[in-house]
């Protein structure tokens, strides 16, 4: 674990990225043992488990902390000095156990030496201990036998946040140039297996071409790029393929006829809060993983309705009949991944849409299978209007539906009805015009924009490039982070409803500006007590708070700016929303790249001409 550590030391204070992956590789070849090397993998990529395992240590900041000051003889104070100062409580643990190992210097204590295989089979005794008693114990002693660098590192996997610039793609270069592997084959295979460590197993003794798509492990999604307007999207495209941007939770649905689970945009599992959908994909019978959006549902009209209403169902365990009958849902899928055995990935859109419209052909032929029912008792009897995928129609411009709506039948009888599993509708537009009326179509129809698609797009899982454009409004959004929190004012001086915020560069958060309005009294009290419980610096009236909550906010324009950090500054901001953290994590926010291309673009529209 020490050789660990000091590689972990090495690798934060380059900021080269051949460098990194240089000391990787050598670290991997330098292993006796390919366990350790495949150990070394998983915690590089800075996770305490492989991703596909889907487990959590479930181990907190305080009670990290608490360890801490058990094991190194300080107090609270003592520890929260170190804190402060690197913002880090990896980088805290190092200073204050240096005290004890000077200590243990002094008395001649002999330490046995830590190893990466008892470190990994400590978190998974934590993650297996049940309350947090049980886990402190097992921390305590994982921290009582580490090194004060091994303890920083041991503490950095735990939480999660690794913070030495080494992004998981590094790590697979690094597994590649180990073994003299395909960067490209060991990047395949880790995203079908979901586990860095099988495949520098698989690189080392030449097998990479054998790995297989695991059902049930969520790959990346594929992202789209904001444009400002119909205009710039034509740019990159003419024909191109436009559906609704729907406000929901994009959300990936693997099921094998006799299992489905539900994966958000983050990879978590949210099956859970959407049963009745698990079980209108059993409907299924056969192994597929679809893209898609869960949305709230208006059974009425047959539409989807705001993000507002099915934040209810977000973030619960258990939802109770009252709740599935307040806000029922559907499944709109718009990509297929994978299909009758195979990765369709690598296909054009075009054939994946085929493969998709065939998918649901067949499931239409098959009926529309039980309704679901709680294992309480219940009767709920609604009736459901079938939506009939008509032709959607303008007055002196006609849109035809390439792939009109397609939507399978729902079950009425005792229970409630399975919820809708639909395709998304699809149009076909090759000017600016008819995007900007089909945009406001979308938002007449109560969905946020479009988004464009090219025809012979592959499948891209977790990269952003030009073939997928989304136009969501008129007027330019950022997904932030909140630094800093302050008390309001008047009727407000008790709560804190100021909110600083921040963009990325790189592995940093720079300010770039301040919201005052935008959420509801009863937000911001909600709010308020999550930044007291998570402030890093109480300054009185301004509070420094963890980095993790993220907003979306709107503006009006960007300005150069001295004031903060980014060199930029939002003018007017106001906050649209809070982020749900499965939909959108602090690794998802806006960057200064985007801030400095909205500028730039902002500057060449009001130029005259």
């Amino acid at each position: 674990m020490q050789a660990f550590a000091e590689l972990c030391e090495q690798i934060s204070k380059t900021t080269k990225k051949t460098e990194k992956v240089s000391l990787v590789a050598g670290y991997f070849r330098a292993q006796t043992e390919l366990s350790e090397a495949a150990t070394a993998a998983i915690f590089l990529s800075g996770r305490a488990f492989p991703a596909y395992e889907q487990t959590v240590l479930n181990v907190g900041g305080a009670l990290l902390s608490r360890a801490l000051t058990e094991v190194a003889g300080v107090s609270e104070p003592q520890l929260w000095m170190p804190y402060r100062k690197h913002g880090d409580l990896g980088s805290a643990a190092f200073d204050v156990l240096e005290l004890r190992s000077r200590r243990r210097a002094k008395a001649s204590a002999v330490t046995v030496p830590l190893t990466l295989a008892e470190v990994e089979a400590a978190f998974k005794r934590i993650a297996a201990a049940s309350g947090p008693q049980k886990k402190s114990v097992i921390v305590r002693e994982l921290l009582g036998r580490a090194s004060p660098m091994e303890a920083k590192y041991l503490i950095k996997i735990i939480t999660g946040e690794l913070r030495i610039g080494l992004r998981e793609s590094l790590v697979e270069e690094a597994v590649a140039k180990a073994y003299d592997a395909s960067y490209a084959e060991v990047r395949r295979a880790n995203m079908l297996l979901g586990d860095i460590s099988l495949a520098l197993r698989m690189a080392a003794e030449r097998r990479l071409a054998e790995a297989k798509m695991r059902l049930f492990h969520p790959i990346g999604v594929m992202l789209a790029s904001p444009v400002e307007s119909a205009e710039e999207a034509v740019e990159y495209f003419t024909d191109a393929e436009v559906e609704d941007k729907y406000d929901g939770i994009r959300a990936q649905a693997h099921t094998d006829g006799n299992k489905a689970k539900i994966f958000s945009r983050t990879r978590d599992d949210i099956t859970e809060a959407f049963p009745e959908l698990q079980a209108a994909l059993l409907r299924f019978d056969e192994e597929l993983i679809l893209d898609g959006e869960v949305v709230a549902w208006d059974v009425d009209e047959g539409r989807a309705l705001p993000f507002a209403e099915l934040q209810q169902r977000i973030g619960r365990k258990t939802v109770d009949i009252d709740l599935l009958r307040a806000v029922p849902v559907a499944y709109i899928a718009f990509d297929v991944i994978y299909a009758d055995s195979e990765l369709v990935i690598d296909l054009s859109l075009t054939e994946r849409k085929r493969i998709l419209e065939e998918i649901f052909v067949r499931l239409g032929a098959r009926g529309s299978g039980p309704p679901f029912v709680l294992p309480e008792p219940a009767t709920l009897v609604r009736k459901v209007r079938k939506a009939r995928g008509e032709e959607d129609r303008q007055q002196g411009n006609l849109f035809v539906a390439e792939q009109p709506a397609r939507v399978i039948p729902d079950t009425i009888e005792d229970g409630i009805a399975l919820p809708p599993l639909l395709t998304a509708p699809v149009w076909r537009a090759s000017s600016a015009e008819e995007l900007e009326q089909l945009f406001e179509r979308a938002q007449e129809r109560g969905n946020e924009g479009l988004m464009i698609k090219e025809l012979s797009s592959p499948y891209t899982p977790g990269r952003r490039g030009k073939t997928w454009l989304k136009l969501k409004r008129e007027l330019a959004t950022l997904d932030v982070v909140v630094t800093a929190v302050e008390y309001g004012h008047g009727k407000r001086a008790s709560v804190l409803s100021d909110y600083t915020f921040a963009i990325r560069e790189g592995e940093k958060l720079l300010n770039v500006g301040k919201a005052y309005s935008g959420l509801t009294d009863v937000e911001i009290a909600e709010m308020t007590q999550w930044f007291l419980a998570h402030t890093v610096e109480d300054h009185g009236h301004l509070r420094l708070v963890e980095p993790k909550i993220v907003i979306e906010v709107a503006f009006n324009n960007v300005m150069r700016s001295d004031r903060h950090e980014s060199g930029y500054a939002l003018r007017f901001p106001r906050i649209v929303r809070i982020r749900d953290p499965l939909d959108k994590t602090v690794a998802d926010i806006d960057t200064v790249e985007r801030v400095q291309e909205i500028f730039e673009k902002q500057g060449r529209q009001t130029k005259p001409a």
